[in-house]
C-alpha cells in the first residue's frame, strides 16, 4: 500500500458528510474529479447498460469511512458500502481500541484459486486418477500455455490433482466420478474468467486421459488455498465499561465464542456479523461479495458441523486474543476497478493495495466486527448503540430535517420507544 499516514481521525464522526469527504481527500490526495465520483450519480446509466443487462437505472448505498485501522503497522482508512446502521461504527470503535494495543496483524496465503473439471461414466476410476497424475506436468504446460501473461507477473499453474468423488443420496442411484482439480495463481485478480478459461481447454484433453465424459467445468467458490488471516490482543482493562471490568467482559466474549463453535444456530448470526464487515470492504472495492460469502460459509462447516469463523481466547495475563481464518477471493486489477470510478477512488482512499493487501484488510474488518458484536452482546446487549442508529432513521421516515433528527432521537432513546408514531410525536413537540 502507499505511504502511511494516521487512520486516526479524531471526531470525524461529528463532521457533516462534506467535510468527512475533505479529510479523506486529504488523506488520500483525491482531487476534484475523484472527489465526485463519490457522490451518487457518479455511475452513469450508459456505463452502467455495458457493466449489466436490462438495465434501467442505478441503485446508491451509503458508503463510509471505516477509522482507526492499524494492519501489520500500517494505517488504512476503509472505506464500506452498507446500509446496517453501527457497522462502520463498530468497526472504526473496535479498531481504536485494537490500536492502542499494537492493531492488527495479518497474513494471507497465495492467490490461488482452484477449478474443476468433473469427469462421469468413467469406466476405471482407479486408472483415470492414475492417467490424471501420469500426465499433470503436461497438463500443468498446457495451462501456463493459455495465461502466458499471467505468467510472466509471478502466477500460473500451481498444479493438479484427481480424486474420487461419490454421489450417494439415500433413495438414490450411488454414482462415482472422478473430479480434477487444478490450482492456479491469479496473483492480483479474483481469477474466476481465468480459471474458467483454463478448464474449457483442458477439458478434451482430460477427457481423453481418462476415457470418461466430461460434464462441469468451472472455478470453486471454496477458496481453500486463498486462506486470509488477522489477529489482534487487547488487555482486559481497555475493555472495561461503567458496569463492567474488562476481566468479565473478556469472559463474556469467550463464553459468547463458545457458544457459536458449539451451536450451528448461533453460529449463523455470529458469522452474518463478521461478513457485515467484509461484505462492506468487498461492495465498496468492487470485488464479488456474493463469492466470498459462499467461500466464508463453507470454510466454517469444513468439519462437518458449521461454526465459528473467528476464535477469542483468554490469554495467561487475562488479555483478550482473538483470531480469524477464511477463505478471501479479491482482485484490485480488472473489472469494475477499470469499470466503475468510484470503484478506483476508494482503492486509492486505501492505498492501492495488492489483491493480497486488500484481503488481509478485510479479515481485519470482519475480526474487528465481530468483536463489536460480541463485546455489546457481553455488555450492554447488542440493540442499544443498534436501535439508536436505527432511531435516525425513523425519524427521518417521520419527516424530521437533518437538524431536527439529533433530538428526535433523544427523545425515543430515553422513552426506549421506536416507533413512528413516538418520533412523529417528538417532532410535533418540538416544532410546538
Amino acid at each position: 500500500m502507499s505511504e502511511n499516514r494516521s487512520s486516526r481521525l479524531p471526531g470525524f464522526y461529528k463532521l457533516s458528510p462534506h467535510e468527512r469527504r475533505a479529510r479523506v481527500a486529504e488523506h488520500a490526495d483525491l482531487d476534484d474529479a475523484q472527489r465526485q465520483t463519490l457522490d451518487a450519480g457518479a455511475l452513469s446509466i450508459a456505463r452502467a447498460d455495458l457493466m449489466v443487462e436490462n438495465v434501467v437505472g442505478t441503485f446508491g448505498l451509503p458508503l463510509g469511512i471505516g477509522a482507526n485501522f492499524t494492519i501489520n503497522g500500517q494505517d488504512v482508512l476503509i472505506p464500506m458500502v452498507v446500509e446496517e446502521p453501527s457497522v462502520v461504527a463498530a468497526v472504526s470503535n473496535m479498531a481504536r481500541l485494537v490500536r492502542r494495543a499494537g492493531g492488527f496483524t495479518a497474513s494471507t496465503d497465495a492467490s490461488v484459486m482452484i477449478g474443476q473439471i468433473q469427469i462421469c461414466d468413467v469406466p476405471d476410476v482407479d486408472a483415470a486418477i492414475a492417467a490424471i497424475a501420469g500426465a499433470a506436468p503436461e497438463l500443468m504446460e498446457r495451462a501456463a500455455a493459455i495465461h502466458p501473461r499471467l505468467v510472466e507477473r509471478g502466477g500460473g499453474p500451481r498444479g493438479v490433482e484427481a480424486r474420487r468423488v461419490v454421489y450417494d443420496e439415500p433413495g438414490q442411484e450411488r454414482v462415482e466420478m472422478v473430479i480434477v482439480h487444478f490450482l492456479l495463481d491469479c496473483v492480483d485478480a479474483m481469477g474466476a474468467n481465468m480459471v474458467n478459461t483454463v478448464a474449457e481447454r483442458l477439458a478434451p484433453r482430460v477427457e481423453a486421459l481418462t476415457g470418461g465424459r466430461v460434464g462441469l467445468r468451472i472455478l470453486s467458490n471454496l477458496a481453500s488455498q486463498r486462506l486470509s488471516r488477522a489477529r489482534c490482543r487487547i488487555p482486559a482493562a481497555d475493555l472495561s465499561t461503567g458496569e463492567l471490568d474488562g476481566a468479565e467482559v473478556v469472559d463474556g466474549i469467550v463464553d459468547a465464542y463458545r457458544f457459536a463453535w458449539a451451536d450451528p444456530w448461533r453460529a449463523a448470526t455470529h458469522n452474518k456479523g463478521v461478513m457485515n464487515g467484509i461484505d462492506a470492504v468487498a461492495l465498496a472495492t468492487g470485488n464479488d461479495w456474493r463469492a466470498i460469502e459462499a467461500g466464508a460459509h463453507a470454510w466454517a462447516a469444513r468439519d462437518g458441523q458449521y461454526r465459528s469463523l473467528t476464535t477469542w481466547r483468554k490469554a495467561d495475563n487475562g488479555d483478550l486474543v482473538g483470531s480469524i481464518e477464511l477463505p478471501i477471493q479479491v482482485g484490485t486489477v480488472g473489472g469494475l476497478i477499470k469499470n466503475h470510478p468510484a470503484v478506483a477512488t476508494t482503492m486509492q482512499i486505501l492505498g492501492r493495495p495488492r489483491a493480497a493487501e486488500l484481503a488481509e484488510v478485510m479479515a481485519a474488518v470482519g475480526l474487528a466486527q465481530n468483536l463489536g458484536a460480541l463485546r455489546a452482546l457481553a455488555t450492554e446487549g447488542i440493540q442499544r448503540g443498534h436501535m439508536r442508529m436505527h432511531a435516525r432513521n425513523v425519524a427521518l421516515q417521520a419527516g424530521a430535517t437533518p437538524e431536527e433528527i439529533p433530538e428526535v432521537v433523544a427523545v425515543m432513546c430515553e422513552a426506549h420507544d421506536y416507533a413512528l408514531g413516538t418520533a412523529e410525536a417528538a417532532l410535533a413537540s418540538i416544532r410546538s
